[in-house]
């Protein structure tokens, strides 16, 4: 297999070609008005007209970089925070040693233990975005499932599988819901209620889908589909990598516990956004940091370190806004909008919809980061939602399963190649192996995203 071009050389490419598109495509500009009845700013859709040409100059697509990242410095402050308090969760060792209990008390119960592990990666994944973080989880899941006489990818599909499927169900995330909303300007977390039906079905479907591969192993491991990877493995009985469980792990678990249902409360009680989750998982970071017998400085590095893990991905949420920038010095962001807009108001609205989930699941395989992703396309989706008769909360449905989906598969996405180096198992077998879950993912949401369509799916 060729090697897959870099994403932010992707990114850049992408910013090469937008600015070429300046010098051919019509500048435009339509007139944005205040709703009185929402305070939302809106495009009115009479107003679009074509104005002189803005084309890019080369030098300009450079210092379009720079002026992304200042443009989307909110967004990019918000993940560096959160992962810098997750970093100290991380080093508490609370989560490794609290999953090392479930797996010493379900072992030989595998028809329980295998999906109680996948429910815990995926309600992670919908919560807090869980990803990068799940790298610690997958040399032990995979050693587990070993020794109870199944492969490596039972292991990558309770760990990686479970986590994006949270990831992509769009419950409480706040790396991609929460920035394509606060984008779209809906309510934070608005829309749970609906999600939580589709996560639902989602989750049965993949439990069944990794508990029938897992059944076929056991009763038979040379059906393996990694089988040569499995008999070249080196397989150790004991449970190394697991920390010892211990009281301080107590109270770190029940810190993080009440600290997330304190973030819920505050974002449907006083309406927290960005500032203030930030302020609240900074302070819960720390909290947990001095549960578990942190130091100060320990408590600082780790920060660094956690924040450090996800720099890769809040750049390419700068990098990715210098396409929005570029467009819009060009002025053909409305150029494109008015074009899409018409063409997608030809269609009935349900189809319309579902054309953007499509274009999206594309797009996630070139940008598969979540917040860059939103940071790049929702500008641009929610007021061709509001010229096509489509809610924007359908937008961002179609957004958040079309970016969270393709990340099963995508090679540009870094924790997947990561997570199949460390257990050593080849992209192509991993591929074949998950291609039909992502198929059937797909059909679910399509039908989740023509549902939101019919029904108006709101608040707006």
């Amino acid at each position: 297999m060729k090697k897959f071009p870099h994403v932010y050389a992707l990114l850049f490419i992408i910013i090469i070609l937008v600015s070429l598109l300046t010098y051919v495509l019509p500048a435009g500009e339509y007139q944005r008005v205040e709703d009185p009845s929402t305070g939302r700013t809106v495009v009115d859709a009479e107003s679009f007209e074509y104005v002189d040409p803005s084309p890019v100059h080369p030098f300009d697509m450079f210092i379009a970089v720079q002026r992304g990242i200042v443009d989307a410095s909110n967004i990019v402050a918000f993940i560096f925070i959160i992962g810098g308090a997750f970093g100290i969760i991380m080093k508490t060792g609370a989560i490794t040693a609290g999953l090392g209990v479930a797996v010493r008390k379900f072992a030989g119960r595998e028809h329980l233990l295998f999906p109680a592990l996948i429910i815990l990666f995926a309600v992670g994944g919908a919560t807090f975005g869980l990803s990068e973080e799940t790298l610690p989880f997958i040399p032990i899941i995979v050693l587990l499932c070993r020794q109870l006489g199944y492969d490596a990818m039972v292991g990558m599909g309770i760990v990686y599988v479970g986590a994006r499927l949270g990831f992509a169900s769009g419950m409480l995330n706040p790396f991609s819901l929460g920035v394509a909303q606060g984008i779209a300007e809906l309510p934070m977390y608005s829309g749970l209620a609906f999600r939580g039906v589709w996560f639902i079905i989602l989750l049965v479907v993949t439990i069944w889908y990794v508990q029938r591969y897992a059944k076929m192993v056991k009763e038979d491991p040379e059906k393996s589909c990694i089988r040569d990877v499995e008999l070249e493995a080196t397989i150790n009985a004991t449970e190394s990598g697991i920390e010892e469980y211990e009281t301080r792990h107590t109270f770190v678990l029940i810190a993080v516990c009440l600290g997330f249902a304190g973030m819920v409360y505050g974002v449907f009680i006083h309406e927290w956004y960005i500032n203030e989750i930030s302020g609240f998982f900074l302070a819960l970071g720390i909290a947990a940091g001095f549960l578990g017998k942190m130091g100060m400085n320990e408590i600082a590095s780790s920060f660094v370190k956690g924040a450090k893990d996800l720099a890769f991905g809040a750049l390419v949420v700068g990098v990715a806004r210098g396409i929005l920038v570029v467009m819009e010095d060009g002025m053909i962001v409305d150029t494109v909008i008015h074009s899409a807009g018409v063409w997608l108001g030809t269609m009935p609205t349900v189809i319309a919809a579902n054309g953007m989930f499509v274009f999206q699941l594309f797009l996630n395989i070139l940008i598969p980061s979540g917040s860059g992703q939103a940071a790049a396309t929702m500008p641009i989706m929610t007021p061709i939602a509001d010229i096509a008769g489509i809610t924007r909360q359908t937008a961002v449905l179609a957004f958040h399963y079309g970016d969270g989906f393709t990340n099963l598969v995508t090679p540009t996405a870094g924790v997947l190649m990561a997570s199949l180096a460390i257990v050593n198992v080849p992209f192509e077998r991993y591929l074949k192996w998950v291609f039909p879950l992502l198929m059937i993912w797909t059909v679910i949401g399509m039908a989740a995203i023509t549902t939101a369509a019919m029904i108006g799916f709101g608040p707006f």
